[in-house]
């Protein structure tokens, strides 16, 4: 079985940007040759010769043609003559690969064998071949070639019964250049240094058409180079170009104006520490983080308090309070308070407040509620079938004012009611006359009268029944109704 060496096809080898230019350039010179014929042809393997031209229309893609002669012995036979080859090419050109000193190269295209002199070596064949090269350069204008070809002819006209054959040549030769010539570029970043304004740039920059590096964002590391492309101006990087951050607090080095930052403290945009209370201690480190203005801290930004009166130390005017002894908002024992409501009798606008009653922060009873439950004023009479006010009704209706005073967001409704004795035409004209009784009280005690309307309602929604003297005497009342 005859053995074929032939050069893969060109199309599945992928073309590799070039560094070198080498468009418009004219290639010739000699080779010499050195084939390895088809074992069939019974052919010894012979030396010859021959000479190519090429031009290349870009960097990467040419064309060529070559011819050559050889005058190869047969193997055996009494009388061998040798034949005589005369062998033509045309072939497609593709640059794969250049460093600084040498191209490499596939090619493919036609072959003509033309096997002359006498039979059985007198036939000519045609086929198709690939070939591997490289140029290895001896200066601007030459280059020492070396190739390995495979020819293939799928039709062969060779008397030996065989339907094909295939042939080797290996060849060495040299190249010159003319035209564009061959454009060195010794930094390898594709701008020949005849161009290159910056002929020392690192491999792998990114260069504008003058050859220089490009630095899209300043940080001192070139594009192409730069792992981190788009880092903001004024950060420190690294030898990769991406942002430092020593302190570890998210804001890089060089921009950050507090580069010593404790670990696991809050920080502004400047990198500088954040204390929203103003205690000395960081926000994000502050256990206590809402700290009263003026207050003494410990490490941990919690407020300290020597005599344990609840006023933090720095705030407390009394700082040695007797332990158990009540103190006001600055850490001093409090003012009397005689009705216990825990407002001191200097503060305190209702003296009187029965014992257990809810106060406000002036001692007086807490009336309104969110719920908006009616108020109604108990211990506020009225002369018998009259609108006039009992002057024990005046106690009740002083600590009124005073928490609609305290309250002044607040809006009522002066509600009238009576028993269902007597008509009720009268009654509601009494139970609103009694309503207007108390609204003008509360005002002559300072409250405006556009935060009060009155209304009297008659026998409308009784408390009790009306059957009994105590029952009709809850009746008899005036509430007040917290209004929207």
């Amino acid at each position: 079985m005859r053995s074929l060496t032939v050069t893969g096809l060109l199309a599945a080898v992928a073309v590799l940007p070039l560094r070198a230019q080498r468009g418009h350039q004219f290639e010739f010179g000699p080779f010499g040759s050195y084939t390895r014929y088809d074992r069939a042809f019974n052919l010894s393997d012979q030396a010859g010769g021959g000479g190519r031209l090429g031009y290349f229309f870009s960097d990467v893609v040419g064309v060529e043609l070559d011819a050559g002669y050889q005058s190869p012995s047969p193997r055996t036979g009494t009388s061998p003559v040798p034949a005589q080859l005369s062998f033509g090419s045309a072939s497609l050109v593709l640059n794969v690969a250049a460093g600084a000193h040498h191209l490499l190269y596939l090619l493919g295209g036609y072959s003509r064998l033309d096997f002359e002199k006498q039979s059985p070596y007198r036939f000519t064949d045609n086929g198709v071949h690939g070939a591997v090269g490289d140029r290895v350069f001896l200066g601007e204008r030459a280059a020492l070639r070396l190739e390995a070809r495979g020819v293939y002819a799928p039709s062969t006209k060779a008397p030996f019964g065989s339907s094909w054959a295939g042939h080797v040549i290996a060849t060495v030769g040299l190249s010159l250049f003319t035209g564009a010539g061959r454009l060195v570029d010794s930094d390898g970043d594709g701008i020949p240094d005849k161009n290159d304004a910056c002929p020392a740039t690192p491999l792998g920059a990114t260069v504008d058409q003058r050859g220089c590096p490009a630095d899209a964002d300043a940080d001192g590391v070139y594009n192409g180079l730069d792992a981190c492309p788009n880092t903001p101006a004024g950060a420190h990087v690294d030898p990769r170009g991406c942002p430092m951050d020593s302190d570890g607090d998210s804001v890089y080095d060089g921009i950050d104006q507090c580069p010593n930052t404790p670990t696991g403290a809050s920080v502004d945009a400047k990198g500088c520490p954040i204390d929203s209370d103003g205690d000395g201690v960081s926000d994000g480190l502050d256990k206590c983080p809402n700290t009263p203005a003026g207050a003494v801290v410990d490490a941990t930004g919690c407020p300290l308090d020597g005599d344990k009166d609840g006023v933090p130390d720095g705030l407390d005017k009394c700082p040695n309070t007797p332990p158990g002894t009540g103190v006001d908002a600055v850490g001093c024992p409090v003012a009397k308070d005689s009705d216990g409501d825990g407002v001191d009798d200097g503060r305190d606008k209702c003296p009187g407040t029965a014992p257990g009653t809810r106060v406000d922060a002036f001692g007086c009873p807490i009336l309104f509620t969110p719920e908006r439950r009616p108020v109604v004023l108990r211990g506020v009479t009225f002369e018998t079938g009259k609108s006039a006010l009992r002057p024990e009704s005046y106690a009740v209706l002083d600590v009124v004012a005073q928490s609609l005073l305290d309250n002044p967001e607040i809006r009522v409704e002066v509600a009238g009611y009576t028993d269902n004795t007597g008509s009720a035409t009268m009654n509601v004209r009494l139970s609103q006359a009694r309503a207007d009784a108390v609204r003008a009280y509360l005002a002559s005690r300072g409250l405006s009268p556009a935060r009060m309307v009155s209304r009297g309602y008659g026998p409308d929604s009784p408390l009790a029944t009306n059957t009994t003297a105590a029952g009709r005497a809850q009746n008899r009342r005036v509430e007040l109704h917290q209004l929207p």
